[in-house]
């Protein structure tokens, strides 16, 4: 007769890291998944989308740099890098990855009070909590967090964008504007009579042709009622809108803003009088100063940049996902159903995947000088549209900006930071959902508590501190939710000594109220005429029961014992049968008195009440 063996301790644990390994999320890019059945048509769509991003994203990735206090190189070397790796290692088709305005105010901030070494340590760490947030599979968790707190925080982000754009807007003598909002409001006030008229008239007609450009091509070369109204321009009139609305209004902004500032050489400030021009040069690698000290403080900057960073590239993937599905088959290429270009439910966005991605380009840019990146919304759906089928347009994007830059970095010196901060406002005012503002009285109170508290503290207090507060509004908003959900009603029946109730819900910590009571029953009930002698709970309907249910389950069950009553369970199943049996509530119970349903658990209380 055999016996099993023991397992030895090496095997034991080599299992043990299998199993783990074996949980975790394959790295695997899209882009491995585009490579088979992709064409040479594909490679020219994704070509021509890849270099109409670039251009669309030169003059934001400088801008963005600016307004968080960096250099506006430092916006470019996270865009040619950061862009290429996100696209190249990342879990979308289209995404493109970048500095993003939702990250201006965290940067600014970190970088007022840690200095630029500090802030590129933050990055590092933020990138790794990305890579780990995606190998451990939690890039479907980022979805959870409520749509209050993301709309409440970026508006708040949005206000602030404005906010911090007004110094260059306004062209005031203002040099190290404060990070705070009430000091940046005094600093504004004190400086409001240092107005340059050039200035501001630049950055209002930079908005209002980037606005014009946006919302005025389109109408004018769209089917309806914009097409009926200007039927009586010629058609020449028309075909040069359609041609012009390809081009980004912000790149024509931006030089005419740039040309008129030089030739009439305007008392503006450029990028050239603040920061000395753009190298034409590749970034160098450099290792920024590192200090274990200085690595505590920054936990909560790095997990706010890695939080946002989630939440900014998964929603930006799952629009793009949106889009790409929308898009008309008619004109793609032959095969673009089967190869590259196909739209189906198999083609969407690997969170996890894209998480990694991230991480890996928020670990590698801050050695060369880079900011934090994210998937950035507006450039994606550009993607998107422009007939991208691949990484690869990510890929060519990020390679059009580095050849610009190569090429054109002297005439970038001529650019007046007034025409960067009228674009900065159109890119504020369109990542805000300011109609939510309108909509509040349609949703429930903790919905307007909760939105409106994250938005007003990440205005006036801190971009932190609002996250924090958030979350854990939601999650006490949450537990009320449930807990008003679970409930329990007695279940009338003739016998006499028997009592009998029915739990509907989750029996959580946030609710075990309801067994509480119950108890304080039974022992009103104990003193009265008629003692009752048996105690029948149905739990068919329970669908949760965590570690406090069952420990009130528990001193429910001693209480029972101590009064001489006879409890009986009926209906439990699933998780609250495993809950009840890991937390010995069954074993403490005759065999008898755990029923399968009411009816039988009633007719078990008739007999013990008949028995006693």
């Amino acid at each position: 007769m055999s016996k099993d063996k023991p397992v030895p301790q090496g095997q034991t644990e080599t299992s043990a890291v299998a199993t783990v390994l074996a949980s975790l999320a394959p790295f695997r890019p899209k882009l491995l998944e585009t490579l088979p059945g992709y064409t040479r048509t594909h490679f020219a769509r994704d070509v021509g989308a890849g270099l109409t991003v670039g251009i669309v994203a030169l003059p934001l990735a400088m801008a963005f740099a600016i307004a968080s206090g960096l250099k506006p190189e430092a916006g470019l070397f996270t865009a040619v890098i950061a862009g290429f790796l996100i696209s190249a290692l990342g879990g979308s088709r289209v995404q493109i990855g970048g500095p993003a305005g939702a990250f201006i105010v965290i940067v600014y901030g970190i970088l007022e009070r840690h200095g630029l070494a500090n802030l590129l340590i933050a990055t590092v760490m933020s990138g790794l909590m990305l890579f780990l947030m995606g190998l451990f599979k939690l890039g479907t968790l980022v979805r959870f967090i409520p749509i209050a707190v993301v709309i409440g925080f970026t508006n708040g982000i949005a206000v602030l964008i404005m906010l911090s754009q007004l110094k260059d807007f306004l062209g005031l003598s203002l040099e190290h504007p404060p990070a705070g909002f009430f000091a940046q409001i005094e600093a504004l006030r004190l400086t409001l009579h240092t107005v340059n008229p050039a200035a501001l008239g630049i950055a209002l007609g930079t908005l209002a042709l980037v606005v014009v450009w946006q919302r005025g091509l389109p109408g004018l070369t769209s089917d309806g009622r914009a097409t009926l109204k200007t039927r009586v321009l010629s058609s020449r009139v028309l075909f040069a809108a359609s041609r012009l609305s390809v081009v980004p209004g912000t790149i024509v902004a931006l030089i005419l803003a740039t040309l008129i500032t030089w030739a009439l050489n305007l008392p503006i400030e450029t990028i050239g009088s603040k920061f000395g021009g753009i190298p034409a040069t590749l970034p160098s690698l450099a290792w920024p100063a590192f200090s274990w000290d200085g690595v505590r403080f920054l936990l909560m900057p790095a997990f706010t940049l890695a939080l946002l960073g989630a939440i900014e590239s998964l929603l930006c993937a799952r629009i793009a996902d949106g889009v790409c599905a929308a898009r008309p088959p008619e004109g793609a290429p032959t095969g673009a159903r089967e190869g590259a270009g196909r739209s189906t439910s198999e083609d969407r966005h690997d969170p996890n995947q894209e998480l990694m991605a991230q991480g890996v380009a928020n670990i590698v840019t801050p050695f060369f000088g880079g900011m934090p990146a994210t998937g950035t919304i507006a450039r994606t759906v550009t993607n998107a549209k422009s007939g991208a089928v691949s990484p690869v347009a990510g890929m060519v994007h990020a390679l059009t900006l580095l050849a610009v830059m190569l090429v054109a970095a002297p005439l970038a010196s001529h650019v007046p930071l007034a025409a960067l901060a009228g674009i900065l406002m159109v890119v504020a005012w369109n990542m805000g959902e300011w109609r939510e503002f309108a909509h509040l009285r349609q949703y429930r109170l903790p919905y307007r508590v909760t939105l409106l508290a994250v938005f007003t503290l990440t205005v006036v207090a801190d971009l932190t501190v609002a996250v924090e507060v958030g979350l854990v509004a939601a999650c006490l908003t949450f537990i009320y939710r449930i807990s008003s959900l679970t409930r329990s009603e007695t279940v009338p029946q003739a016998r006499p000594g028997v009592l009998a109730w029915r739990l509907y819900g989750a029996l959580f910590f946030g609710a075990v109220k309801l067994i509480e009571d119950i108890e304080r029953q039974l022992g009103e009930a104990g003193t009265a005429a008629t003692t009752t002698r048996v105690l029948v709970l149905d739990l068919k309907n329970l669908l949760y029961i965590d570690s406090s249910g069952a420990d009130t389950l528990r001193d429910l069950q001693r209480s029972c014992a101590r009064q001489g009553v006879h409890l009986v369970l009926c209906g439990l199943s699933h998780q609250p049968l495993d809950m009840a049996r890991r937390a010995g509530l069954l074993a403490g119970l005759p065999e008898e008195n755990i029923r399968p349903d009411l009816a039988a658990g009633l007719d078990r209380a008739r007999a013990l009440a008949g028995a006693d």
